[in-house]
């Protein structure tokens, strides 16, 4: 039951009509709502709302997406006092009725003086639009009254469904497989799905409802099909554009293009410059006379990268340097695929095997060492190594050179050179005081490293030889060489006696020691240059006389030096004879000198080849006097 609160005034020149919801809900039941309109009118003469009953009536402004049977507009009465409520009411006063004069409208107007909209909705395809209604209402005393209510449609800003294309036509290559796309299509619009509407059978395709892939359902054959597609936007059905899809499913010629040459192997020199053309191919489609081919290069990112395509024609894109381990390590060969292919489905395609060989180019001259002096000693024998002359060349292979001196080796030159390691040798005599050192001239030329052999480069470099006078071997010199020694001897262990200072010369040479007399019963032993006695049980005072000899380097001949030694050696326990009487007894120290003289005769290397030539000589002559003798 809806009453008038207490206290509440009703003006109907204020508000003329009240519009009020209900809602009422049962028990498992869903929410039910109403809308109660109330409507207030003055005097008891049936009166129409003034805007309504106006000669230009009322205006109603709606748009063009407002859901279908929506209110839009209700018609109000002003009886003279009294409440008038338009609505379903049971047990009150018999409501008004309403009459519409005019029926070329889609709108509806109910028995409650509601104006509804379309049952299909307002056409959103469409821009402004506009419906005139002529109204007329009466009551159960026969009062009546008329107005004219105008309902203006406007655009809806919402984006409305459409399709960018209203026909397309779609081909499809022969064989293509069950739920395979074939196309998608695509309309602007809000809350998008789409639907195949035509035809329903047989079902050739399908679609995707949400992104509108459209998929063969078998395996296609040559036809062809005119499928209707809609769309519409999914929260507002009457918002929707359809387009239409001629779809081909086409035989296709499967023969792949043909390429001339169908294999390529070029030869190339490293100096190549960048941007040249190693091969062009002149390749044809089967298919068709005018379609386009597309060339890639496929293969080894190294090949990738020192070639490209442009078109038919395959150039080179870096610098190929022969003269790198990269290189050698491909073989200085690069291969790749070149892929020719042609449009449509499936793709077609012709694989070119390609070999491209790098050939050598001399592009370096050898370098010489940065630094090329030797020593070598005045005494060096014949054969003897000098040093190597280390050159260098850029070309592969690296450092691949041979040496040469420049002049026949004689007296005023008395070395060679390996021509293949740069070894310098001596193979004549060397005079410190005749010539003290020597310069050399090395010429250094690279082979190997062009594809044309008689393609070389050389280069000359000072080498200087230094001779070195021999420092002659001497004597060590010992400090003192006689000594005169004390020792009491110890029972268990080793004691040493003492250690011997001797200088060799040339200065730093190591120098070994050895006991050469004296030393018969072994009770010393020298370990460096310290000498050791070994403890026994020595019953009374002993002196030993041990002769040290130290020698320096281990040549011929051998200079050495002998050191004497006097131990005395007195036992740990002696015992005293007893008198009063202390002799003192005085060794008198005499020198002992010991010369050891070595013969020996070292001749220079150029005698010893002067005597052997001369030898040969001699035999030779006595054996043709023999032959002589013997012919006669």
């Amino acid at each position: 039951q809806v009453t008038l609160r207490a206290g509440a005034e009703l003006d109907a020149h204020r508000v003329n009509q009240y519009t009020l919801t209900l809602r009422a809900t049962c028990p498992s039941e869903e929410e039910v709502e109403e809308r109660l309109f109330v409507r207030v009118t003055m005097g008891q003469a049936l009166r129409c709302d003034a805007p309504f009953a106006s000669a230009e009536g009322d205006v109603v402004w709606v748009l063009a997406d407002v859901a279908p049977r929506t209110p839009l507009y209700a018609v109000l009465l002003q009886p003279l006092g009294g409440l008038t409520v338009s609505g379903v009411c049971r047990g009150g006063p018999q409501p008004p009725q309403f009459r519409l004069r005019n029926h070329n409208t889609p709108l509806t107007l109910t028995r409650h003086g509601l104006v509804l909209a379309p049952a299909s909705g307002f056409d959103r395809s469409k821009d402004t639009q506009t419906f005139r209604l002529e109204i007329e209402v009466m009551d159960r005393h026969g009062h009546n009254c008329s107005g004219t209510v105008r309902v203006e449609v406007l655009p809806s800003p919402r984006p409305r469904v459409t399709f960018l294309e209203p026909q397309r036509a779609v081909t499809v290559p022969e064989g293509t497989g069950p739920l395979e796309v074939i196309t998608q299509v695509h309309a602007s619009g809000d809350n998008v799905h789409y639907a195949i509407l035509a035809p329903t059978a047989p079902a050739l395709f399908t679609i995707d409802e949400v992104r509108g892939n459209i998929r063969s359902t078998r395996r296609l054959e040559v036809a062809h099909a005119h499928l209707l597609v809609r769309a519409y936007n999914a929260l507002h059905p009457a918002d929707h554009d359809t387009t239409t899809l001629n779809v081909t499913v086409q035989g296709m010629d499967r023969r792949a293009p043909s390429c001339i040459p169908a294999i390529s192997v070029s030869q190339v020199p490293e100096t190549v410059s960048p941007g040249s053309t190693l091969v062009t191919l002149r390749c044809t489609d089967p298919a068709s006379a005018g379609g386009n081919l597309h060339y890639a290069l496929e293969g080894p990112l190294a090949s990738r990268s020192h070639f490209r395509m442009e078109g038919p024609q395959l150039q080179v894109n870096a610098t190929l340097d022969y003269d790198s381990e990269a290189a050698a390590a491909m073989g200085f060969q690069f291969t790749a695929t070149i892929v020719v292919s042609a449009g449509g489905q499936p793709p077609r395609s012709t694989h070119v095997p390609l070999l491209v060989t790098v050939t050598p180019v001399n592009e370096f001259t050898p370098a010489c060492p940065n630094d090329a002096t030797f020593t070598v000693p005045e005494t060096a024998a014949f054969g003897s190594a000098v040093g190597r002359v280390a050159g260098t060349d850029g070309d592969y292979p690296l450092n691949s050179l041979e040496y040469s001196l420049e002049g026949d080796p004689g007296p005023t030159q008395p070395f060679s050179i390996d021509t293949h390691t740069g070894e310098i040798r001596v193979v004549g005599p060397l005079d410190f005081q005749r010539q003290k050192s020597y310069r050399l001239t090395v010429q250094l030329t690279d082979t190997r490293n062009d594809l044309d052999p008689a393609k070389r480069r050389s280069r000359l470099c000072d080498v200087a030889v230094r001779l070195q006078q021999p420092v002659l071997d001497q004597a060590p010199v010992c400090t003192p060489e006689v000594q005169e020694l004390q020792i009491t001897a110890r029972l268990g262990s080793r004691q040493p006696v003492t250690r011997l200072a001797c200088q060799g010369s040339p200065d730093g040479v190591t120098l070994s020691y050895a006991i050469a007399g004296g030393n018969e019963d072994g009770r010393f032993r020298l370990e460096g240059n310290t000498l050791f006695y070994l403890s026994d049980d020595l019953p009374e005072p002993c002196t030993f006389v041990l002769l040290v000899e130290v020698w320096g380097s281990p040549g011929v001949p051998r200079h050495s030096t002998v050191v004497a030694l006097v131990v005395h050696v007195t036992p740990r326990s002696t015992p005293v004879p007893p008198s009063t009487t202390t002799r003192r007894t005085t060794l008198q120290k005499e020198p002992l000198i010991i010369t050891l003289t070595e013969v020996s005769w070292h001749p220079p290397a150029w005698f010893v080849a002067v005597l052997t030539i001369s030898g040969a000589l001699l035999l030779a002559a006595l054996g043709c006097v023999a032959r002589s003798l013997l012919c006669r």
